[in-house]
């Protein structure tokens, strides 16, 4: 299974091939200038392969949640290249490209909760038990929201917006913060839709969330 996955939805733009495997990835930190970074590593990536766009199975792109200009760059390029090349296009969650990154080991027996930033006051936030089932749908709270809803018992935070839940969170026991920059990578999202089944994955649209449209994750409560 060759899948050639873009992500443009953080303050990073990335692009990874994946061939059976990892074949060739780009990653550069960038809070801006994701629609002129992105066009070269697509093209270093499939020379670094020795494969042209039509040559992969299937394409893949984050559709967020995420910073609302990157998300749309990374969008329409993979957009067009399904367009370009016939190959069907599969949505990855930004929480889905964190969470798939993170080692088995260090979720094993502790609920895990993924905090993209937002850039305002609120997170992103979506939970997931430790094999990686969500638990119910995204929600948009504040740090301090999210402290009183969360229930007790192990936690691993993870994603950008991780620090910004150090304070609400520091004193509570048994919790957990992941190492790394928690911005999500292409390559995770390539090996993620590889592993998927064909017509599974989410619809090439963007996600956004607010706060009038948005729900608690399921079997996140407050205490």
């Amino acid at each position: 299974m060759k899948v050639l996955a873009l992500e443009t939805a953080s303050a990073a733009c990335s692009v990874a091939l994946w061939d059976d495997g990892p074949r060739a990835s780009r990653f550069i930190a960038a809070a801006r200038g994701h629609a002129e970074l992105l066009a070269p590593m697509i093209a270093e990536v499939l020379a670094e392969a020795g494969l042209e766009a039509g040559a992969v199975d299937r394409l893949a792109v984050t559709v967020g949640p995420g910073a609302f200009t990157g998300l749309r760059v990374g969008l329409a390029a993979a957009r067009g290249l399904a367009l370009a090349t016939g190959r069907p296009l599969i949505g990855i969650t930004t929480f889905e490209a964190i969470a798939y990154g993170l080692p088995a080991g260090a979720r094993a027996g502790r609920r895990l909760l993924v905090a993209v930033e937002s850039r305002r006051a609120e997170l992103f936030l979506h939970g997931f038990d430790d094999s990686l089932a969500p638990l119910g749908e995204p929600a948009l709270l504040t740090p301090d929201d999210c402290a009183s809803w969360l229930p007790p018992g192990p936690l691993l935070v993870a994603g950008d917006g991780a620090p910004s839940l150090r304070a609400a969170l520091g004193g509570r026991p048994d919790t957990m913060f992941a190492e790394g920059s928690g911005l999500p990578d292409a390559a995770v999202v390539a090996r993620r839709a590889a592993a998927l089944a064909p017509g599974a994955g989410l619809p090439p649209r963007p996600l956004y969330l607010r706060a009038p449209d948005v729900s608690l994750p399921g079997g996140l409560k407050p205490c």
